[in-house]
């Protein structure tokens, strides 16, 4: 996987997927896009909906909405790296098996999710789910 960041202007940064797609990043605090430690969060939340959602699918679950909410705990300094990550997953479906929810959450953080696995070397990092 290959990945291409072009400067533009201020803070402002471009980059440019292997796959052909492009994203603005802002490193001025996410003032006119997002910042890349948003970036990072967002891609977090991304990986793991998916295991999630296609977790659900492959266990039979009827699933028709999944949200995750993340939260953060940063250091005050620099780097201000993450210290904590909470992935709280909203999940929406016809007759949802609360076991199999549990069990898709916690093995997409501990087993599948490449981008949790990559943050949990150096960062706490927890989930929590509902069905909605």
């Amino acid at each position: 996987m290959q990945a291409e960041v072009k400067w533009v202007e201020d803070f402002k940064f471009l980059g440019q997927s292997q796959s052909g797609h492009s994203v603005v990043m802002d490193g001025n605090g996410g003032a006119t896009a997002p910042s890349p430690m948003e970036m990072v969060l967002m891609a977090a939340g991304g990986c793991s909906s998916v295991d999630v959602v296609d977790g659900l699918k492959e266990a039979g679950q009827k699933v028709t909405a999944c949200t995750a909410k993340l939260t953060t705990e940063r250091r005050e300094t620099a780097p201000r790296i993450f210290t904590q990550v909470n992935i709280h997953f909203e999940i929406s479906g016809d007759n949802i098996d609360p076991q199999i929810a549990a069990k898709v959450a916690a093995d997409s953080l501990e087993k599948y999710c490449s981008v949790c696995l990559m943050l949990g070397k150096g960062v706490e990092m927890s989930h929590s789910w509902e069905i909605i």
